[in-house]
């Protein structure tokens, strides 16, 4: 096989705007588990922005890593492996990564009083979060994948050993132009007119059926457009600035939609199709820009993709820490920002180069793979 550089690229750029994003929380009027002390309504548009794609394009991502996961194992060993990787770090993370997170939450909110190992593992595990305190926080998504993959896995072993099977067939035929590619919003479509408003996102598992079955088809999705290989990716490559040109056209009238229109017969219709075309069209960009100028090796890479999934579970847990100790500073938006930016990714860095990445029984509890033997001369 050969190794898609620009997955990588891909996968290392949505997590490090995903860690931006949960920055920008801290300032925006939305629900966060800690909120600054001043809030700042122009920063709703960048949010709403990434907010539109951002996860769905992790959830494709996913799907894409999948077909290449499955190509060097059988089903048992595939599903085998997704326990190791998602599974043991979700309950690690449950355990010490996202207590603090609750802590500090506790501490803001007037209800605890105390330090830290006053609170864990005394109270920690004490009822469910938001009443009690147990929770997985943003840890969701790994539990998620979790389950989508072992779901998944006997139809993916399926089309693995049948790569000529209709349903293959099909999505190549699709996967070559540009309408067929915008065949993939159907489903998405009709999850939100069915499922969006009846079940609105809470990222808890139970009742979260939008949830669970639009990210199930985004990472679905994801896993049959690598299945037709360079189909794919010479349609995203050639037709990257119409899909450039339909993101922005599709969230500006998003935008529209939200802001400057009042009610009218089969908006929420209106605004749901927008609202798929905008996202997909927007993977559907990036996929073609990587697929054009990130689809290459480097040192870089290779570092940072091996780091992202130990930053992505430490991260949330440094913004709060820092965001509980600066909201009451007095520094307009920029400079706190910047600090919490800065210190998040740095924090995260630490932690990783020093704390995790060097040892073997470390490693696995950050889902990492074993290290790789260094050769020696002889």
């Amino acid at each position: 096989m050969i190794r898609r550089y620009d997955i990588d690229s891909l996968r290392v750029i949505a997590f490090a705007l995903l860690i931006l994003y949960h920055v920008g929380m801290f300032f925006v009027p939305w629900w966060f588990h800690i909120k600054n002390s001043i809030i700042y309504e122009g920063l709703i548009y960048p949010m709403r922005f990434l907010n539109q794609w951002r996860l769905s394009l992790l959830f494709v991502i996913s799907g894409m890593g999948t077909y290449y996961a499955l190509q060097k194992r059988s089903g048992l060993q595939f599903a085998a492996e997704r326990i190791k990787r998602l599974f043991i770090p979700l309950i690690f993370g449950m355990i010490f990564i996202v207590p603090p997170q609750v802590y500090f939450e506790r501490l803001d909110k007037g209800e605890f009083h105390g330090n830290y190992f006053e609170y864990w593992p005394a109270h920690a595990f004490d009822g469910l979060y938001p009443e009690g305190n147990i929770s997985w926080h943003h840890l969701w998504f790994i539990l998620y994948l979790l389950i989508f993959s072992l779901l998944l896995t006997p139809v993916f072993v399926y089309l693995k050993n049948h790569p000529d099977t209709w349903i293959i067939k099909k999505i190549k035929q699709a996967g070559s132009t540009v309408s067929g590619l915008y065949l993939f919003i159907i489903p998405l479509f009709i999850w939100r007119i069915t499922l969006a408003h009846k079940y609105p996102q809470t990222n808890g598992l139970i009742n979260d059926w939008y949830n669970l079955i639009n990210y199930c088809s985004l990472f679905f999705s994801g896993f049959l457009l690598i299945s037709i290989k360079d189909v794919f990716w010479t349609s995203v490559t050639k037709n990257r600035l119409l899909f450039l040109i339909n993101g922005i056209l599709g969230f500006s009238l998003l935008t529209c939609l939200w802001d400057h229109t009042g009610d009218f017969s089969g908006k929420q219709y209106i605004s749901d199709f927008v609202k798929v075309f905008n996202l997909w069209s927007w993977i559907l960009a990036l996929s073609g820009y990587s697929s054009a100028y990130l689809n290459k090796p480097s040192k870089v890479l290779a570092y940072a993709n091996e780091a992202v999934y130990p930053f992505y579970i430490l991260h949330q847990t440094i913004i709060i820490a820092l965001g509980y100790y600066l909201k009451n500073a007095e520094l307009s938006f920029f400079p706190k920002f910047t600090l919490m930016v800065i210190g998040t990714f740095g924090i995260s860095w630490i932690i990783y180069e020093f704390g995790i990445r060097r040892y073997a029984l470390i490693r696995p509890l950050f889902g990492m793979k074993p290290r790789s033997p260094v050769l020696k001369s002889s």
